[in-house]
């Protein structure tokens, strides 16, 4: 389904990241795929509510100031329901610039997770690093929110601090879900990204980054995707991630097969 594309990511971009931790890319799908995409999210969601919980609001985040109750709808794994987000993951169009941006050939899959936060009161994430959940040791993880429909502000788009990879793994507060201290990192004081149907932005797992409240009347559907070298050493134990180590873009180096979460077949 890929109806345009772009150029490599120019010296202008990459410059950009290094120094602030994140780029946004504009346009990268079209408006007319997005809204597909948007449709096949939300018909997955439909789907699974049937039969399956699809509620994922962070316990520090489900109700706000004033009591009011936020919700937020979530399904891991989104390659393993639908071709169509097979497909989208594994678009050049993607994949060249997450290769570009990690600074290798090779592009591995750890995770994908399709987020819809609700009309009024979809749920806000609290400023945090993405590293606290699948530290690695070359910290190569980076992650591209491709967002399907817009994202001003009001909808409660990304929020980061720039420049903040450069801190390194931040201590996070263990209790609920992990987030760094609110008055040491108010969600107010981050850098607000809104974003357009298509538009696809990338971050290090080490930039600090949340989201604000939906209060429009409109849902805000996006689709994470959380990619690394697969030569970078993951330093947890216990379960993997499903799908985690498909290679995206490139190949799976000799050396790197002991990583992945399914040792391929010799």
């Amino acid at each position: 389904m890929v109806t345009q594309t772009r150029g490599p990511i120019t010296d202008e971009e990459q410059a950009f990241y290094g120094t602030n931790g994140y780029l946004l890319v504009k346009g990268l799908i079209s408006p007319e795929e997005a809204a597909a995409f948007r449709a096949e999210a939300h018909a997955l969601i439909d789907r699974l509510s049937q039969h399956d919980k699809v509620e994922a609001t962070w316990d520090s985040a489900r109700t706000v100031a004033g009591g009011m109750e936020t919700k937020l709808q979530h399904c891991h794994s989104v390659e393993y329901h639908s071709a169509m987000f097979t497909r989208l993951i594994v678009d050049p169009r993607l994949t060249d610039i997450a290769a570009a941006l990690i600074g290798g050939p090779n592009v591995q899959l750890h995770h994908t997770k399709l987020f819809i936060k609700p009309p009024e009161k979809g749920s806000p994430f609290p400023m945090h690093q993405d590293h606290p959940f699948f530290p690695h040791e070359r910290h190569s993880m980076i992650a591209a929110i491709v967002h399907f429909d817009d994202a001003p502000e009001e909808k409660g788009c990304l929020r980061v601090v720039p420049g903040s990879q450069a801190l390194g793994p931040l201590e996070h507060d263990p209790s609920g879900s992990f987030h760094l201290p609110v008055e040491e990192y108010p969600l107010e004081s981050a850098v607000v990204l809104p974003a357009q149907a298509g538009d696809v932005l990338f971050f290090s797992y080490l930039t600090i980054h949340g989201s604000g409240i939906n209060v429009s009347d409109e849902a805000r559907t996006t689709l994470l995707i959380q990619m690394r070298d697969p030569a970078d050493r993951p330093l947890y134990g216990g379960a993997r991630e499903a799908g985690e180590g498909l290679m995206l873009h490139g190949i799976l180096p000799p050396g790197a097969e002991g990583l992945t979460a399914v040792k391929p077949l010799m």
